[in-house]
């Protein structure tokens, strides 16, 4: 039982840090911290590992990569855009290479519902790519993904959503405090 603790804690915590950062505490995390974050529970840490696995997926084989993450009933709501309903169409509609657009994204939040079959994060955006001339376009905005736990044990993004902020409007999202 002991070994198997510390084995679910080194591989939980090299899901969460680079080996610079386990050698060097003051490097900067990829994902939060959750021995820093006492509000890091096990579900939050969970959605948070998925983000950066489906990020890595869709920086390593872009629109192949982000629809490979979907249910068969996933759904995506893009901003202006009709819904894509489905994994097929989905894979239809996602069909750039990571050498002509790059999606990424960072998430702020994640909160897991309590049965833990269902959770969501949220968080910021940027697309990257280039207009006809070959000038650079980058759009950006905030994202909720939510995700269920498929009967296999894995995770699949049931809905996707996007909204694009203007260029140069910072934190739009961010609640006054007084």
């Amino acid at each position: 039982m002991r070994i198997g603790i510390i084995a679910l804690a080194a591989a939980t915590l090299s899901a969460h840090f680079t080996r610079a950062q386990m050698l060097e505490p003051s490097a900067p995390a990829a994902t939060p911290n959750p021995l820093a974050d006492p509000s890091m529970n096990a579900g939050k840490s969970l959605l948070f590992d998925l983000e950066a696995k489906f990020a890595k997926d869709v920086a390593a084989r872009g629109g192949a990569g982000f629809a490979a993450w979907f249910a068969d009933d996933g759904v995506t709501l893009g901003n202006g855009a009709a819904p894509v309903v489905g994994k097929v169409a989905i894979e239809r509609s996602a069909n750039w290479s990571p050498a002509t657009y790059q999606l990424t994204w960072t998430p702020t939040d994640a909160s897991m519902g309590p049965s833990g079959d269902m959770g969501y994060t949220w968080g910021h955006f940027e697309g990257h790519s280039k207009d006809a001339n070959g000038n650079p376009v980058t759009t950006s905005g905030r994202y909720m993904t939510i995700w269920r736990k498929q009967k296999d044990g894995s995770w699949k993004v049931v809905l996707d959503a996007g909204a694009n902020e203007p260029a140069g409007s910072g934190d739009c999202c961010r609640i006054p405090t007084s």
